[in-house]
């Protein structure tokens, strides 16, 4: 069982507390000949890949080096533009690595008002009244599961495909949260939590489910 994430969305839909607890690292390099056969541009302050997925390199891959050479923005280490050495068939063949970025706390954000309408429209749907909206979202390469309390404050955990008793865990995770965030004198709702006390009690709860599954809790 592996858990990536943790993400607390407060009523109004924003972002109030998130956890990266076990990113994996995604990186391919591959020596490319000329033309280079996959399209790259700049955006957000990176080199990206928009169009041309190949052998574990995917759209939106980040380009994180050149033959060697950290990229920074779209410039290497030795301040020669990227494009420029991209263009040049006399720079070939070339050493490019790619790889997936953590997402940004402002990227992590937008994400949240992304889901919190998500979740209305799918309350909104259901041929039932009442519904109570997303619990679950499955992938091929994760799955996505959301408690909502009754305040309308949603707690959500993503993790591998495999993962069972994420309901118990989300549960356990909105107990810490009523203790050590609501009972602090100085949080105030709707506002990002920073409490160690959440922190430290929250890393603990997931490196335990990790290790000896959800029973124990």
């Amino acid at each position: 069982m592996v858990i990536y994430g943790i993400y607390i969305v407060s009523k109004s839909g924003g972002l109030i507390y998130n956890y990266d607890h076990n990113i994996p690292r995604v990186e391919t390099e591959k020596t490319f000949g000329f033309p280079l056969d996959i399209k790259l541009q700049y955006e957000n302050k990176k080199v990206v890949v928009a169009f041309g997925q190949r052998d574990g390199i995917n759209v939106g891959h980040v380009l994180l080096s050149v033959n060697g050479s950290p990229v920074t923005g779209r410039t290497t280490e030795d301040n020669r533009d990227v494009f420029d050495i991209i263009e040049a068939k006399e720079n070939y063949p070339l050493s490019l690595k790619f790889g997936r970025v953590r997402a940004t706390t402002n990227e992590k954000i937008v994400l949240a008002s992304m889901f919190y309408p998500l979740f209305a429209l799918a309350s909104q749907l259901s041929p039932i009244p009442k519904s109570s909206g997303i619990e679950s979202l499955t992938a091929d390469t994760f799955k996505l599961s959301c408690f909502q309390t009754l305040t309308g404050v949603k707690f959500i955990i993503v993790t591998d495909t495999n993962m069972q008793g994420t309901d118990v865990v989300l549960k356990r995770i909105y107990e810490l949260y009523s203790d050590y965030a609501l009972k602090n004198p100085f949080y105030s709702l709707e506002m990002p939590i920073r409490c160690e006390l959440f922190d430290t009690s929250l890393h603990t709860l997931l490196e335990l489910v990790e290790k000896s599954g959800t029973a124990n809790l």
